[in-house]
């Protein structure tokens, strides 16, 4: 009995320890009484492709539609990464942490009125954890080890498990597991790309493409007295010099996903002591993504040359100047606990300090593959400029240095995950970014593509799936280590099926009127708006 106990206790408080070790730095925090009213707008600088949190993975998508929608659990927005309840009014876990039964609070209602039960949390996980066909869940294979969800009565919801885990809470906790309501999953499991249904703090009032998305105050929100704000308006400015600016003149208080040095100083030059900045590692990254099914990148040799060609030392110099790149990682973000030393990360392939070294061992390469000088292919990127397009044109410069030939495509959010879907495309710029530092989640994108949907290299690797659920199931910090170090090789220096470019800093200045919202080492976490209040 002692045993699963001590056990049960590892397996769910290893992670929120880990974390409590990323403090974010934080200028200019008050203590004052929230204050209600108002609008807040604020800057986004994307378009959501689906409007489907279960589906997407986008900052876009989800900074404008969250305020809508409730989760099962949430990270304390002032004490994250601490894991509160949200739907969830309380739960137990069982001694062999096998199963988590949770209570669901009485009351609560969507936005039209009906009232949300047990049978819609069931139906919101049925839905990630067993999506009907058609059906994209973006993060399917981190629940995988869900065995069956019950809802035994209209107040409690009941996860039974194949097997323990040391991250479960915590990605119930996820902040896209939006609750749906089970009758329109019923009639349509799609319905949710295209419309808003929730029960979160904000009601849907409008969405011009392109333009902006606004939300209203939900006078029936179950937490009494919030939320503090009126509404919102998220104003979609693509471009960084016209987000920027609209900061910098208070036209939007903030823009929440974050901004490079240069901008930052910008704004604080110009609006002094009315702002406010907030930094913080960010658990966020560019990955070139390798299309391992197309000639000739179906060659190791071919994939390993693209990634040796990357000075990633020197980029960390020259873009962390100029964009929100800046940290040289692996699989995990630089400085948590499980991540790579630099002594190990350095003998990776394209991960060295002697890039010219590795650029000769990349023309070796190429020439040893049959690859012509001056081959070209296609790179697509993200329409975004801070930070994909000036890694886009970086990552090509690296490779000219090698004797290739690359085109440059940027693309709207849209066609741009619809062709890496597809696998209509040679070569891209992904992104790979969490709501927390944990291995279930930064290893999950790299397992086979048969069983991560945004696994986009499209490949399929037995060894790396079964090394990733041998990582999951372990609860020992060292023993797991060694684990995900062999599944770090092997992503990204036996195979370079895809790899790291550089992890992100995040910054973010805001006025500081704003009140109410702490960042944190993901901006994907605290978006709601349920504390956020604007003083005068």
């Amino acid at each position: 009995m002692k045993l699963l106990i001590e056990i049960r206790t590892k397996a769910i408080i290893a992670p929120i320890l880990a974390l409590i070790l990323i403090t974010p730095y934080v200028f200019g925090a008050q203590q004052e009484s929230p204050r209600t009213g108002g609008e807040l707008v604020f800057a986004v600088g994307g378009t959501p492709p689906s409007y489907d949190g279960h589906r997407e993975t986008t900052f876009a998508m989800l900074h404008p539609i969250a305020p809508h929608y409730s989760t099962l659990l949430r990270f304390d927005p002032q004490n994250y990464p601490k894991i509160i309840g949200d739907v969830a009014e309380s739960w137990t876990i069982s001694k062999d942490a096998l199963t988590y039964t949770f209570k669901i609070r009485k009351g609560i209602k969507f936005h039209d009125g009906s009232e949300l039960s047990a049978r819609d949390v069931k139906a919101t996980y049925d839905k990630l954890v067993f999506p009907p066909d058609g059906v994209v869940s973006a993060r399917q294979a981190t629940y995988d080890l869900v065995k069956k969800i019950e809802a035994p009565d209209a107040n409690t919801v009941v996860f039974q498990m194949k097997h323990l885990s040391a991250a479960f809470l915590a990605n119930l906790a996820s902040p896209w597991n939006f609750i749906y309501k089970a009758d329109i999953l019923a009639k349509d499991p799609r319905w949710y790309e295209k419309n808003i249904m929730g029960t979160g703090p904000f009601t849907f009032v409008e969405y011009v493409a392109g333009s902006h998305w606004v939300g209203k105050k939900n006078p029936n929100y179950y937490m009494k007295g919030r939320p503090y704000l009126d509404g919102f308006k998220a104003v979609i400015i693509r471009d960084t010099a016209p987000r920027v600016a609209a900061v910098r003149s208070g036209q939007a208080l903030i823009e929440f996903r974050g901004f490079n040095p240069a901008a930052r100083d910008d704004i604080v030059k110009t609006a002094g002591s009315q702002v406010v900045v907030q930094e913080s590692p960010w658990a966020c990254n560019l990955t070139v993504a390798i299309n391992n099914e197309k000639k000739p990148f179906d060659d190791v040799r071919v994939r390993r040359a693209l990634s040796l060609a990357i000075d990633r030392w020197g980029a960390s110099k020259a873009l962390s100047q100029i964009s929100l790149m800046k940290h040289v990682g692996g699989l995990l973000r630089p400085g948590y606990e499980l991540a790579t030393p630099e002594a190990e990360l350095t003998k990776l392939a394209g991960f060295g300090k002697n890039s010219e070294a590795a650029r000769k061992e990349a023309r070796r390469l190429l020439k040893e593959a049959g690859v012509p000088e001056g081959f070209s292919f296609t790179l697509k990127n993200r329409n975004v400029r801070e930070p994909y397009e000036v890694t886009g044109v970086y990552v090509i410069d690296q490779w000219r240095q090698i004797g290739l030939n690359v085109n440059h495509v940027q693309q709207e959010e849209g066609p741009y995950f619809n062709d890496y879907r597809q696998g209509n495309y040679d070569a891209g710029i992904d992104f790979a970014c969490d709501f927390m530092d944990e291995p279930d989640l930064q290893l999950f994108k790299f397992v086979s593509s048969e069983k991560s949907p945004i696994n986009y290299s499209r490949y399929n690797d037995t060894v790396l799936d079964d090394l990733y659920e041998k990582q999951a199931r372990m609860t020992d910090p060292k023993e797991r280590s060694k684990v995900i170090r062999q599944f770090e090789k092997r992503v990204l220096d036996e195979k370079a099926y895809q790899f790291h470019v550089l992890w992100w800093q995040r910054i973010v200045p805001h006025w500081s009127k704003l009140k109410g919202w702490k960042i944190t080492s993901s901006h994907y976490v605290n978006q709601d708006l349920r504390d956020v209040w604007i003083a005068q």
